[in-house]
């Protein structure tokens, strides 16, 4: 009697199914390494020599540095990512406000400007009219 040894790779699904797994695995690991990575720059309770020593270790032992990370400073992670999320959301939405309050401006007060130029004699009563045409259009 001959034993032979099957491995997955004498199966192509299999195979294949390994493939696949190995290669979500690595894209999992690099992803895990970046969030760490922007973590330790997003982290304003650490001072520079902090953040130069866990991206040091980070880059020097990846694998060890970004499970030790993980335990000793993982907990906070998803506060700081909150943190920042909503920080931007902020500065966006302060953005917004005053990009939009700038440009909305009411008929009558584009009116009030027109009849101030007209005063002021840059406006010709012909121009001005179809300006305040265009107001009010």
């Amino acid at each position: 009697m001959s034993s032979s040894v099957n491995l997955a790779y004498d199966f192509p699904v299999l195979g294949a199914f390994w493939s696949i797994m190995w290669f979500f695995l690595w894209i999992m690991w690099f992803v895990l390494l970046f969030r760490v990575i922007m973590d330790i720059f997003r982290d304003d309770d650490l001072s520079g020599w902090g953040k130069t020593g866990w991206l040091v270790f980070t880059v020097v032992l990846p694998f060890l540095g970004v499970f030790v990370y993980v335990i000793a400073r993982g907990k906070d992670m998803g506060k700081r990512e909150q943190r920042h999320a909503r920080a931007q959301r902020e500065q966006t939405e302060r953005y917004i406000r005053e990009t939009a309050g700038s440009a909305s401006t009411s008929k009558a007060d584009e009116l009030a400007k027109l009849s101030e130029i007209r005063d002021r004699g840059d406006l010709t009563d012909d121009e001005y009219r179809r300006a305040k045409e265009k107001v009010l259009h």
